[in-house]
């Protein structure tokens, strides 16, 4: 038996389609009162566990042969740290002791790129560089949280680390940050961006390369599962094409983003949506993205399809589900249809 925590999160949900396609007997750890829409009409048999609890945990996956850890808390604003620290650290640390103590086979946790120190413009990053990011308590997290893991395998737990980049594509049912960009732009007429990149990756594509790494994986390794560096500008000419709109794009100076970020979080509380930016995700898109995945291509067989296909697919993803018409950017599981 397969068990992934965080089913019925983006990766998760779409990781859980992948293995029952291999013919893998799934089972859903999630927590108490968990929307399933995701993974609505899926043979999926579900678990209740809150990760940050040590004994509800290891009762949950007693009897599972092998554990993907998918998640995890997202944030790109400050104010977060106290439910990242206790989901994605503490809960990390759990998810490692209980399989310790369980004696699964095998453990792979999803970490991120962000968990690494970013090297210098033009420089990739690779799994070479450390645990230690220079900014961003999500990226702070996300480290702490890898660390865990590598403790237990120092331990004798048998796991793989995977970090993927900025993942996008269908299935993205709780909307996430990205899936936030592509909702707000189905509604618009005129839309402002900021100049720069980043790396991204198709949420397929790291299903598969978490598969990939369950069962080629070396005990103790990270890889990277990135995809492409896109320009923002690219993005939403990919998503203008997709949508066959004339939206008019206008490009936002720097420092008029980085004064409306100070207000953004504050404005998405009060309407209970996402903030589009922030000072952590300008910082991001500035950043250095060239990420390399040569590490997952060559000792996993790791492969990824064209970014600008995942952008499509994501935007006619939303557009079936109707996701556009929510004006608070809270997707609206009544509506939401499973499409396996």
């Amino acid at each position: 038996m397969v068990g992934v925590i965080g089913a019925t999160g983006h990766l998760g949900n779409v990781l859980s389609r992948l293995l029952i396609e291999n013919g893998e007997k799934v089972i859903g750890i999630v927590p108490d009162g968990e929307d399933l829409t995701p993974i609505e009409g899926l043979p999926v048999e579900i678990r209740y566990a809150d990760i940050r609890n040590y004994e509800s945990l290891k009762n949950t996956l007693s009897g599972i042969d092998y554990v993907f850890h998918t998640a995890g808390v997202v944030s790109i604003s400050r104010g977060d740290w106290d439910k990242l620290y206790s989901v994605n650290v503490i809960g990390t640390r759990n998810v490692a002791e209980a399989c310790l103590e369980l004696k699964v086979k095998r453990l792979v946790f999803t970490s991120s790129v962000h968990a690494f120190k970013e090297s210098k413009k033009g420089t990739p990053i690779t799994e070479d560089l450390p645990l230690s990011p220079l900014y961003g308590d999500y990226a702070k997290s996300k480290a702490m949280a890898t660390e865990e893991v590598i403790k237990g395998i120092k331990r004798g737990l048998d796991a793989v680390i995977v970090a993927p980049t900025g993942i996008i594509g269908p299935y993205d049912y709780k909307v996430s940050e990205m899936g936030t960009l592509i909702v707000n732009y189905m509604k618009s007429k005129m839309f402002f961006y900021v100049h720069g990149a980043y790396d991204f990756v198709d949420v397929r594509d790291v299903a598969q390369g978490e598969i990939l790494a369950m069962e080629k994986g070396k005990t103790g390794e990270i890889y990277i599962l990135s995809g492409d560096q896109i320009t923002i500008e690219e993005i939403l000419n990919t998503l203008r094409e997709a949508s066959q709109k004339k939206i008019i794009h206008i490009c936002m100076p720097m420092f008029l983003a980085q004064f409306a970020s100070l207000f953004t979080p504050t404005v998405a509380r009060i309407t209970k949506g996402k903030p589009l930016f922030t000072a952590y995700s300008l910082q991001v898109i500035q950043s250095n993205s060239l990420v390399s995945s040569k590490k997952a291509e060559e000792a996993l067989g790791y492969k990824t399809r064209p970014i600008k296909e995942s952008l499509r697919d994501s935007y006619l993803w939303f557009r079936e589900q109707g996701a556009y018409i929510n004006e608070n950017l809270r997707y609206n599981s009544g509506t939401a249809k499973s499409k396996p």
